[in-house]
Formats: C-alpha cells, structure tokens, sequence
C-alpha cells in the first residue's frame, strides 16, 4: 500500500532534476565556438553559490552519505574519521585550489595534467597523472550507482534485479543525455536541487528519530549497549588507542587525496575567480555538517534495532528511513538520495573523458584536432564512461567496485608530488617524480592487496606495530624516492624539461644554481 505514494514522490524528485537539467543551457551561456572550456568548466563562469553547490555536491557523493552511517552501523567510531577528513579538506582548498586555478586560466589549462605538462615539460610524467586520474575515477563512478541501488532496495523501489537494473540505467541514461548537450551546467543546475534536497532531508529524518528515540543522549545511550550486548562484535562508539594512528592517517591521507582527483578539480576550474574559491572553502564545513548527521543516523539505525542485509550496512539508514517516515516523505529522501549521486557521476564522466582528450587523445593520437573536435571526442568518452559504470555495476560483485575504489584512494595520492608540491616549487626533477609515482604505485597496491583490500595496514611486523592508511604510507615512499632521485639527477647533471608556466605571487622557494629549476 506505501509502494505507490513512495514511487510518486520519487519520481517527482528524480523528475524535477531532469527538468533542471533541461535549463542548463541558459547557465553563463555564451556564443562563443565549442570548446573544451566551454563544455567541461561552464566557461570559467559560476559565481560563489553555484560553485558551492556544485564542488560541495561533487565532493559529497550519494555513496558518502550511504556508506559512512553503514560504516558507522557496522564499526562505530572508527567511520567517523570521514568528519576531520572534510574539515582537513576546507583550508586545503583555500590554499591549493585558487593558486591552482589562476595557472590553469592563465595558460588554458583545463586539467592537472596539463598543469603537469606545463610546469615540468614532461609529457610522460602527465601521462601518468592523467591516466592515475582517470584510473582512480572510473570505480569511483560506478560507486554513485551502488549507492542508488541500496538505497532504492532498502525502500523497496527495487523490483526484480532486471527490471531494477533497466529503471536505474534509463535514470543514467537521462543523466547522460543532458551532460553530452550541456556539460558541466548539467550537473550544475541539478546540484542545486541536490542542496536543497539532501539539507532538507537529512534535517527532517534526524528530527523525527531524535522525536522518536528521546533526544542524542538517548539515541547514543541505546546504541552503544546495543554495540556491547552478547551478540555484539567489536565494534564501538569510543575509539580505543590502537585505532587512534588509523583514524588520524585516512583523515589526513584522504583530504591530501580528495582534491588531486579529476572531478574535484574540474568543479573548482568552473569557478569565476580565485576569490570565489576562497568564499567557497570557507562555506564548505555546511556539507561536513550533513556529513555528521548522515553519521548520526548510522547511530540512530543501532539504536532502532534496525538488521541490515549481511554484507549490505550502507543499507541501514534506507531501511530506518523507511521504517519511521510516511510513505511520501520516505520517497522523497530516497528521491534526494539518488540525485545526490547524479551530480558526481556526470562530473566524473566529464572529468575523466577531458583527461582523456587532452592527455592522451591530442597529445598522442591527434596532436592538431580543432577544439570542435576535441569537444566531441570527449562527449563521446564520457557517455562511454557512464555506460562503462553501467555495464561494470551490472556484471561485476559490489565489492569488486569497492575494492577497486579503495585502491583508486591510494592510486590518486601518489599524484600529489608532482601537482600540489608542484605549485609552489620545481625542485623535483620529473624523472626523480616519476620514479616516486611508480614505487608508490606499486607499494600502495601490495599492501592494499595483501591485507586483503584493507586500507589500513600495519607498519612493520603485523602485531607489533600501529595500524596506517596504506595511501600516505605509500606517499611517504613516493616522496622519499622523488627527494633522493633528484638530488641523483641534479648530481649527475640530467637536463630538466622547460617550465612555461607562471605562477600567482605565494611562498617562493629557491633552488639551487645550476639545477634548472625555476622559482615559484
């Protein structure tokens, strides 16, 4: 009897972001000749609140507010490393992003990797960093649609898995159309229901469990007795001292890895200026707000008594949801839910297939293709992603796609050298920062694989030693081959590429004469 009005208010929302996304021509447009600019960055156009929702929207995925209250439900307090890492982020952005995106408007750089380019004169050394960015984007898409199917299951929206499977794919596949028409003002207008979808519903729910469950005291109260009762497990709401080295390092490693991949970077090169950067990290912690009550409620989940599926925890706050709400209402959230997963999935699509085009496509394949051409190789790339994600999802195991999104975290943070350390000094030689990217490669996937897709992992003999996330470990090796490689290279002479690039006023770090190296 509630499946009906459920599906309705669904559709209503999935609906209304297919409406939005019908206007995304009139965002900034311009009648200037296609370009890459054009369809990827709005044209460098959006003022501070667009940018707000947009990054906030593209950082903040469906499968975040998802899989963070399922990590709380199934392993407490370890999940809430997820808040410190998105506060990390904000005065990680204030610095790197605006400092970034005067090089790239200056010089027409519309990805890292052209700023890799750029700045080392190395084209294999922006091979690498655009091929580790698309590598690290691909299971990260296909995780937004993970995402919309537990949810969607949880509320009972999802039929038998081929009639699921098909009424999810035409959800992407209206997605895809508006992105390959618009580009980046697609997600962009659609970000802005997501705000105030996602606001309005994470508000609503903790507002009736907290009317429900007698207030947070209560809420925590019951579910840590549930957490320490005789069919508990180990987990808890308190974290213990063999935790803390985990919890402090995947919050640093993952906020140094957030804003190196393609998608992030994308959504901040749409901004109108530097300033508008700025306001934007400032204002950002409003998401890691949602983020803590989207975690609160992986709490509340324990403390209803709520059973998710063996193997399915994300699942937890859908069915608390289902279980405490009208029909409507509930329907309503699953709505927000799901087009909170839109709007990243088409930046990433987009991300990845302008990477492509500009690193790999014209740079090796079609060094002369005209910007009308590289516009529609790349809308071609990215409907192929979308459909990639699809395909991936619907043959693959969830945990496949999760497994390989834990690495992609590790992957991306051995990036970080060449282009945030990059834009304040040359002093690594690129050879030295290739070297350092493929030992971080290697070392991070290793560890990641041999503690069975763990991500964190023990320093030194397992049992006598504290616990780290694999990805810093590995940046840690990156960064100590790239320092001792250099001083190797400076030694024996090896030539340095030409940096063309002309970066803002900032810290100025001087090299040593002879090196070839410019100062920043």
């Amino acid at each position: 009897m509630t499946e009906g009005p459920m599906a309705a208010a669904f559709l209503a929302v999935i609906g209304g972001a297919s409406l939005l996304a019908v206007t995304a021509r009139r965002l900034h447009a311009t009648d200037d000749l296609p370009s890459l600019e054009g369809w990827a960055l709005a044209d460098r156009s959006l003022g501070t609140v667009w940018t707000w929702l947009l990054l906030g929207g593209t950082i903040f995925t469906a499968y975040t507010f998802a899989a963070v209250p399922g990590l709380v439900y199934g392993n407490g307090a370890p999940a809430f490393f997820a808040l410190p890492y998105t506060v990390i982020v904000c005065p990680l952005a204030f610095v790197l992003l605006p400092r970034m995106w005067s090089v790239a408007r200056d010089h027409g750089y519309v990805t890292a990797a052209d700023f890799v380019r750029g700045r080392y004169g190395s084209a294999p050394l922006a091979l690498v960093v655009a091929l580790t960015g698309i590598l690290a984007t691909m299971p990260y898409l296909a995780l937004q649609l993970l995402g919309i199917r537990a949810v969607l299951t949880a509320g009972g929206l999802y039929p038998s898995a081929a009639t699921g499977d098909l009424a999810m794919a035409a959800i992407f596949a209206g997605l895809a159309v508006a992105t390959y028409r618009h580009g980046l003002r697609a997600p962009t207008v659609i970000s802005a229901l997501k705000g105030v979808a996602v606001f309005g519903s994470v508000l609503a729910v903790s507002w009736l469990v907290l009317a429900r469950l007698g207030g947070p005291g209560a809420v925590f109260e019951e579910a840590a007795r549930r957490l320490t009762g005789p069919d508990a497990g180990s987990a808890s709401l308190v974290l213990s001292p063999d935790q803390q080295p985990a919890f402090a390092t995947l919050a640093l490693g993952s906020a140094l890895a957030l804003l190196m991949y393609p998608h992030v970077l994308t959504a901040a090169f749409a901004a109108s200026g530097p300033r508008v950067l700025r306001r934007v990290a400032v204002a950002l912690p409003a998401w890691t707000a949602v983020l803590a009550l989207f975690g609160f409620l992986g709490i509340a989940a324990l403390a209803s008594g709520v059973r998710a599926p063996e193997g399915g925890a994300e699942a937890a706050v859908p069915i608390l949801v289902d279980r405490i709400m009208p029909a409507p209402l509930a329907g309503l959230v699953f709505g927000a839910i799901t087009v909170g997963a839109l709007v990243p999935a088409a930046v990433m699509s987009i991300a990845a297939a302008t990477s492509f085009v500009r690193n790999v496509y014209a740079e090796y394949f079609h060094p002369t293709a005209t910007p009308k051409r590289q516009v529609r190789i790349a809308k071609a790339v990215s409907l192929t992603a979308k459909a990639g994600a699809v395909a991936f999802v619907f043959g693959l195991r969830d945990q496949d796609a999760i497994n390989l999104q834990l690495l992609g975290g590790v992957w991306i943070l051995q990036i970080f050298p060449a282009v945030a350390i990059g834009l304040f000094t040359r002093r690594l030689h690129h050879r030295a920062l290739l070297a350092g990217w493929a030992a971080g490669m290697v070392f991070g996937t290793v560890m990641v694989v041999r503690e069975g897709f763990s991500p964190v992992v023990p320093l030194g003999p397992p049992g006598h030693s504290p616990e780290i996330y694999a990805g810093l470990a590995a940046l840690i090796l990156n960064l100590v081959v790239a320092l001792a490689g250099t001083a190797v290279l400076d030694r024996i002479g090896t030539p340095r590429g030409t940096d063309s690039t002309t970066l803002p006023p900032g810290p100025t770090v001087r090299n040593r004469p002879g090196t070839g190296a410019s100062s920043a």
